[in-house]
């Protein structure tokens, strides 16, 4: 399985940021790290048949925590579900919050892979978006990071930011391209309710549909002319760099969420834990799951979520491997929803295999929701 543990903490909220994340003090940290630990103490004694391949630190800026604290997450980590089996372990980071003495400590802890966010190359369109590092920030905790001798980068951008043109993305994918890390993540931005984006731009997007459409294209266009491969409808990697324990997300492979408000799918179930902080390490340091909300899932919504969430990747989903997950034939299952798809040239069906075709990519909501 993987392993999941979330850091909510951060410099600053971000302006578009919609996950659960807020600034927090240094003692406030310390207790957090602290409750990780006893959290995973509490699942080691449950989960024990269970062996990690992957393991994702993510927030939040993880790396706003001190060298002490992350080292409490770290020796949880061992203590708890070490395996000889692990092949990747990644740590996301924010420029401003990236110290050399950070990186060695991850180094010494078994981190593999660093995921950096950057955003953009524009620093006009980082104020805009909230963020606390300039262009010369990021370049310098790239360096930093590269110095420390992590061979496994991932940098994260993001389109359709307020005032972003098609060439001012294109100048930060170029920027980006220039510096070689092994993946590239590239999201448009959503303007979700609840954030301070949402109240200026609910009713007019900062940027067309027309424009925000082109910009996909380039990404593909410009990534893959450099030796990037797409692997899933947002994200590009060197071959052999995909980021594995993502890739459980898409694959429905098992994962267990350690943290406030982290997620996890298990034997059948997907459950969530409490999201307010207090009443997490509470319910943490007595000794108790921090469990707030738990789905069992029916055939139905298992069969659903194969294909939805493996039809995110450019592979698609093996016919034969409905069959040996479900016993039945995917078109007695789904033979409909896929013929109408293929006749609107929005999936291919080759072979062994199903996936989005370039037109289906561009909808490709309105293809999962075929199977919803």
């Amino acid at each position: 399985m993987g392993l999941y543990v979330h850091i909510p903490f951060c410099v600053r909220k971000c302006s578009y940021c919609d996950f659960l994340s807020f600034p927090c003090g240094t003692q406030g940290q310390k207790r957090y790290a602290e409750a990780l630990a006893g959290e995973m103490k509490y699942w080691k004694e449950r989960i024990h048949h269970h062996n990690v391949d992957t393991v994702f630190i993510g927030g939040g800026t993880p790396s706003l925590l001190s060298v002490r604290d992350m080292d409490v997450v770290f020796q949880g980590i061992t203590d708890c579900f070490f395996s000889p089996a692990l092949s990747e372990f990644t740590v996301e980071c924010n420029p401003g919050t990236v110290t050399a003495e950070k990186l060695e400590a991850y180094r010494k802890a078994g981190v593999s892979r660093i995921s950096i966010g950057m955003q953009s190359a524009s620093d006009e369109e980082l104020r805009k978006l909230g963020r606390i590092h300039t262009l010369d920030e990021f370049m310098k905790c790239y360096s930093m990071v590269r110095d420390a001798g992590f061979d496994n980068v991932n940098i994260d951008v993001m389109s359709a930011i307020p005032g972003q043109t098609i060439q001012s993305y294109q100048d930060t994918l170029r920027r980006v391209v220039e510096l070689e890390p092994e993946h590239i993540s590239s999201y448009s931005l959503i303007i979700e309710e609840g954030t301070p984006f949402y109240e200026q731009y609910a009713s007019q997007p900062p940027v067309d549909e027309e424009t925000d459409r082109r910009m996909y294209e380039r990404t593909g266009e410009i990534l893959e002319a450099a030796g990037y491969e797409r692997y899933e409808i947002s994200n590009y990697a060197r071959p052999g760099k995909e980021c594995l324990h993502n890739l459980k997300y898409w694959q429905r492979g098992e994962y267990l969420g350690i943290g406030l408000g982290a997620s996890s799918f298990m034997d059948h179930y997907r459950f969530r834990n409490e999201e307010e902080l207090t009443e997490y390490q509470s319910r943490v340091f007595s000794g108790e799951d921090a469990v707030c909300e738990v789905d069992p899932l029916g055939d139905a919504d298992e069969r659903a979520e194969f294909m939805y969430l493996g039809l995110r990747c450019m592979e698609g989903i093996s016919v034969s491997g409905f069959t040996l997950c479900f016993g039945e034939e995917l078109m007695d299952c789904f033979g409909q929803e896929i013929a109408f798809a293929v006749e609107q040239g929005l999936l291919v069906y080759e072979n062994d295999r199903i996936y989005l075709t370039k037109r289906g990519i561009d909808v490709s909501n309105r293809v999962f929701q075929l199977f919803i």
